[in-house]
């Protein structure tokens, strides 16, 4: 092989590798077993030479150091089977080009995964249906029909996605930075791995608790942190020998325009700040939910068991790249490593199981403090706007008048204006406020061909978010009082009942009033399955406004991955949208609507315009209310650069994410049109869809454009303060400053 590309950089190793005594066991059973389902001489793909220098039994020795050799046994033949498919899928379907046999290929595995394995297996034609055949039988017995769900769609995706990155082969396209961190979960197989680490360390997550945020961000920060990992090491022969687009190195070299260098070394920033978030989370997340959810003790063990399961894996997996003659790892130095059997674990034991010289890096340290010493409220002058690169054509509705009367009347009458008695007196909105944010204007954008009621419908449910969104920070944030603002949370939640039994109490608050009314006007004629699918999406809002308070009381600058995805959610997309899919979707299968490109056409729409809102919104944010939740800040962050340099960073990325939404209607929908057989009322219908979407974004635009909210003019009037240009500045000054805010407003 040539010279390497770049240097490896020093990597965050928190958590010393332990290795499996039962690895020379695991190596001898995964050899007799590969032969014996076709994966060795005669495939084509591998012999037994490339299998023993693969050395999957030390990966998996490496990433299961406590498992007992039965299961690990097993679970390096799952490895073996994953890394054959993929270099057999490479061979047959990738190089060649074929996505139709490739589809062909990936729909007959999924049929090995039988829930009851009374249903039995389809006749095997090639060694990968063959292994996954004997690995599912092997495996499932032990796990709960939950966890044989879970881990069906994790490996289904894992296939399935295989198609993404062979459609991109095709194109020859690069993703953007989101796009490619959301697909290679899927097709890189680390959710995947962590149903193995369920299996391996027999502890199962309870099925009521593995779909709630902690449970997601752990799977995912790991998921994020083995990929990026496996990125740096395998860059060198994925781009050169594979012709592979799918790889962090070359998608920031890309996007950042960048030496390969300067790329690995932000993808190892990366990685640091995903495993940095795993961290937080385990640590403050999960105990909330175990108490939130009830779970016994023997729960409550086996959720911190597959944690630090999880945590195994992480080290160990990077030990085995060090090692493993896949990768580009010539310069490294693999640390040392004891048998799991010979160092103490659990609780407590951390210092006797330190194996390596390295635990972390200076520069690691620096990213982890820079993101808890923000200093809130600084001086930022009035926002700065990027040239917007707009397409779509804006259309708004002929009854846009009449629409904000009423949104008017309805607000005056839940209660909105004035002093809140349940923020003690406390004005969060004013007449004048109303006026100048004129969500109605965004109503009439986002569907201008809406009736005089719908108009009205979509006005109160945008008033009615926007206020909660002013109103959740001003009520609790400036007083860290989250015992409250959850306490809140939960009884809104009361407000949306789903059942015709379910009643909910008398409302109180503007907030219970509005969301009451909102409820019974919009949720009412729903079936309920929708009613249930529809109160999800707005209890998924409620709930990511307490993540940021919970950020705020930290004074913590999100992760970026982390601040992306619940960007979305606390900008009230999925109300919007889900509201969309329900006026189109009654000849659309569900699973359309789930389906890998739709879910990444809504993202790149959702995070076009939420990226939009937060170049407007800098200076109300950061300036005026002390956040840490804006797109900028926590580029600056990340990069250690400052407001101009994140602005293009940002501009760049918007401009990425529209190209994307582009680029799946054109060229994604059409092929899932196909590969669903949808008939013609259903593909107008996601066709529709799609146009909503492409008014969403305009409408958007130019309601921020519009509107009296985010001028430094109006930032001054709304926040009745001009005195915080002659105020202190810098590190210890904000206690100072935040007086002169409460003596302004009231608060």
């Amino acid at each position: 092989m040539s010279a390497p590309p770049f240097h490896l950089p020093e990597f965050y190793t928190p958590y010393p590798a332990r290795l499996n005594p039962h690895l020379e066991s695991a190596r001898v059973h995964t050899r007799e077993w590969a032969g014996g389902m076709g994966m060795l001489e005669g495939s084509g793909i591998w012999d037994t030479e490339d299998l023993e220098a693969h050395d999957y039994a030390l990966l998996c020795s490496f990433t299961h150091p406590d498992a007992s050799e039965h299961d690990l046994a097993l679970v390096t033949d799952w490895y073996v089977w994953v890394f054959f498919f993929d270099d057999h899928f490479l061979e047959l379907f990738k190089r060649t080009g074929d996505r139709q046999g490739g589809k062909e290929y990936l729909d007959r595995l999924a049929a090995f995964m039988p829930m009851d394995l009374a249903d039995g297996f389809p006749e095997a034609s090639n060694p990968c249906e063959r292994g996954l055949a004997d690995l599912w039988a092997r495996t499932v017995p032990a796990m709960s029909r939950h966890w044989r769900a879970r881990f069906a769609e994790s490996t289904r995706n894992l296939l399935n996605e295989s198609l993404w990155e062979l459609s991109n082969i095709n194109a020859g396209r690069i993703p953007n930075p989101v796009e490619y961190i959301e697909m290679r979960r899927k097709v890189g197989g680390a959710p995947w791995s962590a149903g193995l680490v369920e299996f391996a360390a027999r502890a199962e997550v309870p099925d009521r608790v593995a779909g709630e945020r902690p449970l997601r961000v752990l799977r995912d920060a790991f998921a994020d942190g083995v990929h990026l990992r496996n990125d740096l090491f395998s860059y060198q022969r994925e781009t050169q020998d594979e012709g592979e687009l799918s790889n962090g190195v070359l998608v920031l070299e890309t996007f950042l325009g960048c030496t390969t260098q300067e790329a690995a070394d932000a993808v190892n920033d990366l990685l640091t700040s995903r495993l940095q978030q795993f961290e937080h989370t385990a640590l403050t997340e999960l105990g909330p939910v175990f108490a939130e959810h009830a779970l016994d003790p023997a729960e409550c063990a086996a959720v911190l068991a597959y944690a630090k399961g999880l945590q195994d894996w992480q080290s160990g997996g990077h030990e085995w790249h060090m090692r493993s003659s896949r990768y580009m790892n010539e310069e490294a130095a693999p640390g040392p490593s004891a048998p799991a059997f010979l160092l103490p674990s659990g609780l407590g034991t951390a210092a006797a199981r330190i194996g390596s010289p390295v635990s972390t890096t200076a520069r690691a340290e620096r990213a982890r403090a820079r993101g808890y010493t923000h200093v809130p409220f600084e001086r930022v002058g009035p926002s700065r706007l990027p040239g917007f690169d707009m397409p779509f054509g804006l259309a708004l509705s002929p009854h846009l008048e009449d629409a904000r009367c009423r949104a008017a009347r309805w607000t005056e009458r839940m209660g909105m204006l004035g002093p809140q008695p349940d923020a003690g007196g406390r004005t969060v909105w004013d007449a004048q406020k109303l006026a100048d944010f004129d969500l109605p204007l965004c109503a009439a954008g986002i569907d201008p061909d809406a009736t005089p009621e719908e108009l009205d419908l979509a006005s109160c449910w945008l008033v009615w978010g926007t206020f909660g969104d002013d109103y959740y920070p001003a009520v609790f944030g400036h007083g860290r009082d989250l015992a409250r603002a959850r306490a809140v949370t939960d009884r809104l939640k009361l407000f949306m009942p789903v059942a015709a039994d379910e009643r909910p109490p008398a409302p109180v608050t503007a907030m219970e009033r509005g969301l009451a009314d909102l409820w019974e006007r919009t949720a009412g004629p729903m079936e309920e399955r929708a009613r249930r699918e529809f109160r999800r999406t707005v209890e998924i809002m409620l709930d990511s406004w307490l993540w940021e308070l919970a950020n705020v009381a930290e004074n913590r600058i999100p992760d970026p991955v982390d601040y992306t995805e619940m960007r979305r959610l606390t900008f009230g997309s999925g109300l919007t949208m889900n509201l969309a899919r329900l006026s189109h979707g009654r000849c659309v299968p569900p699973d359309v609507w789930h389906s890998g490109p739709l879910i990444s056409l809504e993202n790149a729409a959702v995070d076009y315009m939420t990226l939009m809102n937060d170049t407007f919104s800098y200076q109300k944010e950061i300036e005026f209310e002390g956040e840490v939740h804006n797109a900028l800040l926590v580029v600056q962050n990340f990069f250690g650069c400052g407001y101009p340099a994140a602005l293009r960073i940002v501009d760049d990325l918007m401009r990425s994410r529209l190209a994307q939404f582009q680029h799946i209607a054109a060229h994604e929908l059409p092929v899932l049109f196909e590969d669903a057989g949808l008939d013609a009322e259903a593909r107008a219908a996601v066709e529709a869809y799609a146009d909503d979407l492409r008014n969403w974004m305009p409408a958007i635009l130019n309601w921020h454009r519009e509107v009296r909210r985010y001028r430094e003019e109006d930032l001054l009037r709304h926040y009745r303060r001009g005195v915080l240009p002659d105020g202190p500045t810098g590190l210890g000054t904000a206690a100072a400053r935040l007086a002169r805010v409460v003596a302004a407003t009231g608060r």
